[in-house]
């Protein structure tokens, strides 16, 4: 196994998202070491940022910054960190406790900058009560969407990461007909069965990712998130590269066609980043294309 499994397994039932930002001088190498020593065996996936990578004096091959995105009345923000942890687990306490241990272990170069707890919600539901991810690619297909394949064995099994926190109006949605709803995401709700009537602005349409040249494809394993008084989305993406989450969120906002992704319509994202996720050997993060002596 050379990808970190958690990219490909299924949705956990709960989750918290750690993003850090680095301390001014601080030497993260060692500190990042003491992480791939305890990520894969604790359920953690592990991205990089760009400013992290440049900070250890390192490069990755299309690693970059999120840009930011802009269309017709839509502006797509980039909030960029240097690290990023999402931490899986079936038990809440299990998971704080991981939580604390990751955040203990970075505390000498890292300090934790937003935290996000999600969970999963009837099975692989949004809040708005859509099923999310139905057009992952499976099998064989999901590794060739979602981990690189690299003649370089210490970039061979990882994978490029778009995370994304979207806020959701669910008084705006509830308020719309159940056609409307449907029309929104292109599907119905309860088979989630796609309607061929669905205007050019449905979710499904916008998205579809073997419409694009090249196929658009990723693995989506986004988690629903809420707090005392918000709640929406949290979009995470890997893909072999950026190229075909860039391609999709363009068209979402328009800017192919002048059609606006009809999600817009009751929410928005808040954050975005870009993350590089290291690959595996001998069962632990290998960071031996940044570590470099």
């Amino acid at each position: 196994m050379t990808y970190q499994t958690g990219i490909i397994d299924e949705i956990p039932l709960l989750a918290r998202y750690q993003y850090y930002r680095l301390k001014p001088g601080a030497n993260a190498k060692e500190v990042l070491q003491e992480l791939a020593d305890i990520a894969v065996e604790k359920n953690i996936v592990v991205g990089l940022g760009q400013s992290l990578i440049l900070a250890i004096d390192a490069e990755i091959p299309n690693m970059r910054k999120m840009p930011e995105f802009s269309g017709k009345g839509i502006e797509i923000p980039t909030t960029p960190h240097a690290l990023w942890c999402w931490i899986r687990g079936e038990d809440r306490g299990d998971l704080l406790h991981k939580a604390r241990l990751i955040r203990n272990t970075l505390a000498p170069a890292f300090v934790l900058d937003k935290v996000t707890d999600a969970f999963r919600y009837d099975k692989f539901r949004d809040l708005s009560g859509y099923e999310d991810g139905t057009e992952n690619p499976q099998g064989d297909d999901a590794l060739a969407a979602a981990i690189l394949e690299s003649d370089q064995a210490n970039l061979n099994g990882s994978s490029f990461v778009a995370v994304q926190q979207w806020t959701h109006d669910l008084d705006t949605f509830q308020g719309m007909s159940r056609l409307q709803q449907d029309h929104t995401f292109g599907r119905d709700q309860v088979s989630n069965e796609e309607l061929d009537d669905a205007p050019e602005s449905a979710h499904v349409k916008r998205t579809a990712q073997e419409d694009f040249e090249p196929e658009a494809f990723v693995i989506r394993r986004s988690m629903p998130w809420a707090n005392e008084t918000e709640e929406g989305l949290v979009f995470v993406a890997f893909g072999k590269s950026f190229d075909a989450y860039e391609a999709l969120m363009h068209r979402m906002i328009g800017n192919d066609d002048g059609i606006i992704d009809g999600l817009f319509s009751f929410t928005r994202p808040v954050t975005g980043s870009y993350f590089w996720c290291p690959p595996v050997t001998d069962g632990k993060l290998d960071l031996s294309a940044v570590l470099k002596d």
